[in-house]
């Protein structure tokens, strides 16, 4: 079905019966708020993606620096003192 500038019109009409022309700014306000936050959301979102995307993966740090210090849990301290 194509779209046509009468549907538009007729739309138009019948939100401005239902609604009133009191609270049209109303609803258009809260619609236009509506979209910006939605704007808002996607273009944070999608910098996110691309900031994620294009950031250089960290280097593990040598596994030979914990392999020279050794730990003692309390566990094993307790049982060498028995």
């Amino acid at each position: 079905m194509p779209f046509h500038p009468l549907w538009l019109v007729l739309i138009l009409i019948v939100v401005l019966i239902v609604f009133g022309p009191g609270r049209l700014p109303e609803l258009g306000g809260a619609v236009g708020k509506a979209m910006r936050e939605f704007r808002k959301a996607t273009t944070e979102l999608t910098n996110e993606v691309t900031s994620a995307a294009q950031a250089k993966p960290e280097t593990p740090a040598p596994a030979e620096s914990a392999a020279k210090a050794p730990t003692s849990t309390s566990s094993e301290a307790d049982t060498s003192k028995n």
